[in-house]
């Protein structure tokens, strides 16, 4: 969870703030943009686009506000504007199978929740909770591999265990958040699919 020393830093413009965060997000932000493209190269060059729209931004953070959210946003936009540049060129769209009134419904979302707070933030919040509430060798688990960004392979070494215990471990914790998050948040099913890949 990014705190708000850390968004401090990050609004004062401090290099190795800038530096965490990109260590903690880049392998979330690529798993989002898995969702639009199949493409690695594109997907590097979008999400190094999205740090460098903060990096920009970065007198503007609030500290009291999630840094992950307006990371999120911005990687969104990067992929829904792309996206809308290859349509207006004519171009074939390099989407997994997710028709284009679909992604548009993104755009479309009302990213405001009942209490103000932003839909993205109230989701990665839930997700945060859930992720929590998961039994301890699960939870570990998968941390090491969907945040922190670690092969299956490696985390088996890691734990002592084998890469079947790893790959059941990540089935069965994706099922369970899957299934509180939809429950809650049942029109940001996209965002969620992506967010458990």
């Amino acid at each position: 969870m990014i705190d708000i020393d850390l968004n401090t830093r990050l609004n004062s413009g401090e290099p190795k703030a800038y530096e965490e965060l990109y260590a903690l997000m880049n392998p979330r932000l690529k798993n989002y943009c898995k969702l639009f493209f199949k493409d690695l190269v594109l997907i590097e060059d979008l999400v190094q686009n999205a740090f460098v729209k903060l990096w920009e931004k970065r007198e503007t953070i609030d500290p009291a506000k999630s840094v992950e959210s307006l990371l999120f946003t911005i990687t969104r936009n990067q992929c829904l504007n792309y996206l809308r540049d290859q349509k207006l060129n004519g171009e074939s769209l390099s989407i997994d199978e997710k028709p284009w009134s679909d992604l548009q419904h993104l755009y479309q979302l009302d990213f405001e929740g009942h209490e103000g707070q932003k839909l993205e933030e109230q989701l990665l919040k839930a997700l945060k909770e859930a992720i929590d509430e998961l039994p301890e060798r699960q939870h570990e688990i998968l941390v090491k591999c969907k945040i922190e960004g670690k092969k299956q392979k490696e985390v088996a070494q890691e734990l002592g265990i084998t890469i079947k215990a790893v790959e059941k471990s990540l089935s069965l914790s994706k099922k369970q958040l899957q299934t509180k998050l939809m429950a809650e948040f049942a029109e940001l099913a996209i965002l969620i699919a992506l967010l458990l890949e």
